[in-house]
């Protein structure tokens, strides 16, 4: 597992990349939601011990994506794909998320602009969640979370800075820190999604499903949205002091 990234483009840290008001938007909106829900177990209108894990399942039913349900035809169930993207099951899963959508929103908001880059999140968001209730349609189960949308930005981000250097921390290397090509970590992460969505046989849990759909529909958009011509192809940074680069 890769458990901590930067982005570096052409010797530069990404804050080149100027302000980002809608990630960060994003992210203040993810964390409000959550704080003032019942799964964050600091909102005192939800009681504690049973009453709280009852709130929270009817929570996240009421906001997340029933696959069940969201096939029957009722208005409200057809909004849960988009409502579901804000809404997180534990303060893992949010830190998480918002770690990610921190990382490597920045540049690509700033590549596409506030608008698009906003319309682009939660279109391929909705769209990698209604992909992974389709596979799993007789589910009953609840699925929440911004993973596909957070998914859909890696794959922009993968065609428009290819040469985008990530610095990640890998525990089997003792947490050294490798600096590595976009090109090369996140193909890898998305192979990796692809593997752990067949072994998910059991129905749904993590929804793998969702981070593959939700990678390829933002590369597929990058590539028809932007072209060739727009490619980001700066010489890689050099590395620090440090750090060891391929």
């Amino acid at each position: 597992m890769i458990s901590n990234w930067r982005v570096t483009v052409g010797g530069g840290n990404r804050s080149r990349w100027g302000p980002a008001p809608v990630t960060y938007g994003l992210i203040a909106l993810c964390g409000l939601v959550f704080l003032v829900g019942p799964a964050s177990g600091l909102n005192p209108a939800y009681g504690s011990g049973d009453a709280l894990q009852a709130a929270q399942r009817a929570y996240f039913h009421r906001w997340g994506v029933v696959p069940a349900e969201l096939f029957e035809g009722s208005p409200g169930a057809a909004l849960t794909p988009a409502t579901a993207l804000f809404v997180h099951g534990s303060w893992v899963h949010l830190l998480g998320n918002m770690l990610f959508l921190y990382v490597f929103g920045v540049m690509t908001e700033e590549r596409m602009g506030r608008m698009q880059f906003l319309l682009f999140y939660v279109g391929c968001g909705y769209l990698a969640l209604l992909g992974y209730a389709a596979a799993n349609a007789d589910s009953g189960q609840s699925l929440v979370g911004a993973s596909g949308a957070i998914s859909a930005v890696l794959g922009a981000l993968l065609y428009l800075f290819p040469r985008a250097r990530v610095t990640s921390l890998l525990p089997f290397l003792f947490f050294l820190p490798l600096r590595f090509p976009a090109w090369v970590v996140l193909p890898f992460w998305a192979a990796l999604q692809w593997l752990a969505a067949g072994r998910a046989s059991d129905g749904p849990g993590v929804a793998y499903l969702a981070h593959i759909v939700g990678f390829g529909l933002g590369l597929v958009f990058a590539w028809v949205r932007f072209g060739p011509a727009t490619r980001v192809k700066a010489a890689p940074a050099p590395a620090p002091e440090g750090e060891n680069q391929p």
